[in-house]
């Protein structure tokens, strides 16, 4: 039924400013539509990711958006670093770190936030 269609990710934040620097500017996405100041719909590949002003921001304590990018993981979490951005490192299972990548046999995923605690991460799949 909804197999064949998109889906949006949402993502609560409390300082939309921030936010719009953040997803813009950082991680290079780009804004297509905006209601107010409430709301911003950014593009990411074929996909859109909503970000709105909520007082829940943060409270999200799992992952909320993955970028599947395939073989330039290790690229993007490097570039990352010189933008500023911390990763997340956690411990795991059967898991061994690779600087500030996860490595579960051959699935590489970095984890890192948002500035409202938002978990994001980054999967070579």
């Amino acid at each position: 039924m909804l197999g064949h269609v998109n889906a949006v990710a949402n993502l609560a934040v409390k300082d939309m400013a921030r936010a719009k620097r953040f997803y813009q500017d950082t991680l290079g996405l780009e804004e297509v539509d905006h209601m107010g100041e409430e709301v911003s719909v950014l593009k990411s590949g074929d996909t859109l990711v909503n970000v709105y002003r909520s007082e829940f921001a943060g409270t999200n304590k799992a992952t909320a958006v993955t970028w599947a990018v395939g073989d330039r993981i290790d690229g993007l979490v490097s570039e990352l670093k010189t933008k500023g951005i911390s990763f997340e490192h956690y411990d795991m299972p059967e898991t061994k770190l690779e600087g500030d990548i996860h490595v579960f046999g051959d699935i590489r995923v970095a984890w890192f936030k948002d500035p409202d605690g938002n978990i994001l991460n980054l999967i070579n799949r």
